[in-house]
């Protein structure tokens, strides 16, 4: 006869009330894990203040235990806004508040500012997960909140959410996907006429500018490299007039914990750093996830950000390549339509059947925009 499990539960507002060690062991045993959900990753995010309840990411990280053996956690926070999320629920917000009620706080599971899709109910079994979304819809009974919000999980975890009266809201991005290439001329051989044309168009106003590129390994990065990253880190944000979420304290920290997971791409010209992009990676995904510059060169984006990526992909034989969030603009660059989702529970009966009205019509228009972007896949006819 099984010994009888006594279910634990502990709502944690810093991950330094576990170890490494113990949420680590969680993660490895979730098949579609990834380094956002790695503890060095997290507890960068918090012990650097990005993602700390002075910015509006409170962690209520929700934990199950039997004894001192972690069985079950989810990266949890309770948010005063919707900055950093990736999926866009503001519209919510302001009909909470033309109708008297608070929207905010909210309970989000996710990775801030971070829209990839991963595991977000790491239970070591059914029974555990089971426990651990009880614990959750305990949280919201608790009256303290308006809604729970689980951005990009895994479809499995969607198709669990909504047996539990979750609402799906469907999303897209744009994913480049390695078919055992070669090299990037063998990538660009399967292209279109026109796209191969323009890309290699591109790459030669970069290279015609004198520009040049150097790739270096986590292992191998500076404290002055983090900081020219960070400069040109801040300068995309300036440039679309908002302010950065990361700080360099970050930076510097999964740059100490997690380099093995760490990629850096230079752009330099006339011997000085112009350019860089940052890409995060696993044996089967790359991640582009940050880039700036403090000099403009026409296409420097797209070479800095996607094509050298590729090339690294393309070297390291891995799999995919997520380049972040939207951005039809890439299928030009050889990417292709993904869906993903997020799952949203509202406690007020009246704006949950308002909210579902909504994603049945927005959910059918997703649809329809991933056909007709199905229909311009910038790769050849199997008859060319």
């Amino acid at each position: 006869m099984s010994k009888p499990i006594h279910y634990r539960t502990r709502v944690l507002d810093s991950l330094s009330a576990i170890s490494a060690n113990q949420w680590d062991a969680l993660l490895s045993q979730q098949s579609n894990g990834n380094p956002f959900l790695s503890y060095a990753f997290l507890h960068a995010l918090h012990e650097s203040g990005s993602a700390s309840a002075n910015t509006g990411w409170q962690p209520r990280y929700l934990t199950i235990w039997d004894a001192g053996h972690l069985l079950a956690a989810m990266p949890l926070y309770e948010k005063t806004h919707s900055y950093g999320e990736y999926v866009f629920d503001w519209a919510w917000a302001d009909a909470y508040q033309r109708h008297g009620f608070h929207y905010y706080p909210k309970l989000l599971s996710a990775i801030p500012f971070t829209p990839v899709t991963g595991n977000r109910l790491l239970a070591r079994d059914q029974e555990a997960r089971t426990a651990l979304l009880d614990a959750l819809q305990a949280q919201q009974a608790s009256g303290a909140y308006s809604s729970i919000h689980i951005l990009f999980p895994t479809q499995s975890e969607a198709e669990l959410l909504q047996t539990r009266a979750y609402l799906l809201r469907a999303g897209i991005q744009f994913h480049w996907i390695n078919q055992d290439y070669l090299h990037f001329e063998h990538f660009l051989s399967q292209l279109e006429q026109k796209k191969r044309k323009n890309i290699r168009a591109e790459r030669r106003k970069v290279a015609e500018a004198g520009v040049t590129f150097r790739h270096i390994p986590g292992e191998e990065m500076q404290e002055e490299d983090w900081r020219f990253f960070k400069r040109c880190y801040d300068h995309t944000y300036a440039d679309h007039h908002s302010s950065p979420y990361l700080n360099l304290d970050f930076f510097l920290r999964i740059g100490a914990s997690m380099p093995q997971h760490l990629h850096l791409i230079f752009a330099e010209r006339n011997g000085r750093k112009i350019a860089s992009s940052l890409l995060v990676y696993d044996e089967l995904r790359v991640y582009g996830r940050y880039w700036g510059c403090i000099e403009q060169v026409p296409c420097l984006h797209f070479e800095t950000a996607y094509y050298q990526a590729i090339e690294f992909c393309i070297a390291k034989k891995i799999g995919l390549f997520e380049g972040g969030a939207q951005g039809e603009h890439k299928m030009a660059r050889g990417f292709l339509p993904q869906k993903t989702c997020s799952a949203h529970f509202l406690a007020q009966a009246e704006f949950s059947d308002a909210v579902a009205h909504f994603l049945e019509r927005e959910t059918n228009g997703v649809a329809d925009y991933l056909n007709e972007l199905n229909d311009r896949i910038p790769f050849k006819s199997p008859k060319e």
